[in-house]
């Protein structure tokens, strides 16, 4: 018998799990079957891996040797796999942009530049509200790009295998119908909301507990959170049933105006991601991050209460 990957998986199992039954679970074989695979394997590999008793399995001096290489082998096979995926989905010989969202301001203001800037080249999107699913989306090469945002200073997903840009730190606003009681003032102390409803869009970072926490800072707990699309996030607000949570470059809305928060105790960073082997996204991505850059600049100046809101707090805005 020739040793396969799934014969050193196999192995690996009963080490991680210490028993043939636990491990027999994990993948979804019968126990007895999964002992006939060992005796196989061992019988291969010139003596037995593991000494088995009622406790369970322990790994022999040879069995040692066996996972000391299975360890190097299966992650190097796995990453094998994934890069030549990557790199059959990149087609870099094709001009293309592939960009990822999760709804934010920028990605409309980066296709109209790209397809300015290259009109012969297909420029396509995809959205999602998880910004988990982009970044898989990004590791596995169907996708080039991809604008996310990132509460506070949390980390991006998969930090460690992409690359993210800070493209701009912004304040989080609230959002009010233009009749509201406070939609007068400059600026609000959240605690003045503490009797409203609420409304944002949703998503899988830590925004929901940050706001949860900065409404216990202020002194109350929020009434009722609608997590919705952003329309619908517009007409709550703009009906008087909720007040909403925005970006700080959210565009002019009729019947709503944005306000900030004093002390600014939500921020959010707008994020411009590639993996740093994609060989589509190392040829663009100087001229992605500049596009990047003035759809953003253009979201601050559309701002009628943001923009003159920046000029006196410096460090939120366009990244250095």
């Amino acid at each position: 018998m020739e040793l396969e990957l799934r014969h050193l998986r196999t192995v690996r199992a009963i080490a991680d799990t210490g028993s043939l039954t636990k491990a027999a679970a994990a993948l979804g074989l019968a126990q007895p079957a999964l002992s006939a695979q060992l005796r196989r394997i061992e019988k291969a590999l010139g003596g037995p891996l593991f000494d088995r008793d009622h406790t369970g399995a322990r790994p022999t001096a040879l069995g040692e040797l066996v996972l000391d290489r299975a360890r190097v082998v299966l992650p190097a096979v796995s990453e094998l796999q994934e890069e030549a995926v990557r790199f059959a989905n990149a087609s870099a010989a094709v001009e293309r942009f592939r960009l990822g969202g999760t709804h934010g301001p920028l990605l409309g203001g980066l296709v109209d530049r790209l397809a300015a800037a290259h009109p012969t080249a297909p420029v396509t999107t995809y959205t999602s509200w998880s910004v988990s699913e982009i970044a898989s989306l990004l590791v596995d090469g169907r996708l080039d790009f991809a604008l996310i945002g990132a509460c506070g200073e949390s980390s991006p997903p998969l930090a460690d295998r992409l690359h993210w840009q800070v493209i701009g730190v912004d304040p989080v606003f609230v959002m009010l119908p233009e009749d509201h009681r406070l939609a007068g003032l400059p600026e609000l102390e959240l605690s003045d909301l503490s009797g409203e409803c609420w409304a944002d869009v949703p998503g899988d970072g830590c925004f929901a507990d940050c706001f949860t926490t900065a409404c216990a800072r202020a002194g109350f707990t929020p009434v009722s959170v609608y997590e919705t699309d952003t329309s619908s996030v517009v007409h709550l607000v703009q009906v008087g049933r909720a007040i909403g949570l925005c970006r700080a470059t959210f565009p002019p809305t009729h019947g709503l105006v944005t306000r900030p928060l004093a002390g600014s105790p939500l921020t959010w960073r707008h994020l411009l991601g590639r993996h740093p082997r994609s060989p589509t996204a190392q040829a663009a991505a100087g001229a992605v991050s500049g596009h990047t850059r003035s759809a953003y600049a253009e979201a601050v100046r559309r701002s009628d209460s943001y923009a003159p809101w920046l000029a006196a707090h410096p460090r939120f805005g366009p990244a250095s």
